[in-house]
């Protein structure tokens, strides 16, 4: 069995869209960090140290509900296309992982389209052969996002995109 090793320090980037840090935040920060360290063990990629990641909490439907975007940064799961991009629903005190997006890298933004009711998200894509990078629209189909950037239904952007920026590129 192949383990993948995680060799960075554990950062926790809290971030929640419109939202100041209270209780309840923490809360939901602890029960992630819970989640993001079984979602890691069950990738093989065994955390000595900890894992980085970003992440934000937003509310992706607009039924006042925010679902997180984590962006992981980990030797173990990135490659030359970038890192992948979790979005987990809440579900009781932990969360659901409902799309996996690979190769991507920051800017995430939240875009004011939606697709499905859900808004559609947009990532950078670059690297892996990519060359000159560019930003990729990820509708929502009623189920997930979709787990490339690169393939339809995401789509290339063109020009500047317009939308709220989630997770920075020059978040640390």
């Amino acid at each position: 069995m192949k383990i993948a090793l995680c060799l960075v320090a554990v950062i926790l980037v809290p971030y929640s869209v419109g939202q100041q840090p209270d209780s309840a935040t923490s809360a939901k920060e602890k029960s992630l960090k819970l989640f993001v360290a079984e979602y890691l063990k069950q990738q093989g990629v065994e955390a000595q140290g900890r894992a980085r990641y970003t992440f934000a909490f937003v509310d992706l439907k607009g039924d006042g509900v925010q679902e997180v975007v984590v962006y992981l940064t980990c030797q173990g799961l990135c490659g030359s296309g970038g890192c992948p991009t979790l979005v987990l629903v809440p579900v009781g005190s932990s969360f659901k992982l409902i799309s996996r997006i690979s190769i991507t890298r920051a800017p995430i933004r939240l875009l004011a389209k939606k697709s499905k009711g859900w808004h559609s998200l947009s990532v950078w894509v670059q690297g892996g052969g990519i060359q000159p990078g560019y930003e990729a629209e990820l509708p929502f189909d009623g189920v997930a996002y979709p787990g490339n950037p690169t393939l339809p239904p995401a789509r290339r952007l063109p020009g500047n995109v317009e939308g709220r920026v989630l997770i920075s590129p020059s978040t640390k």
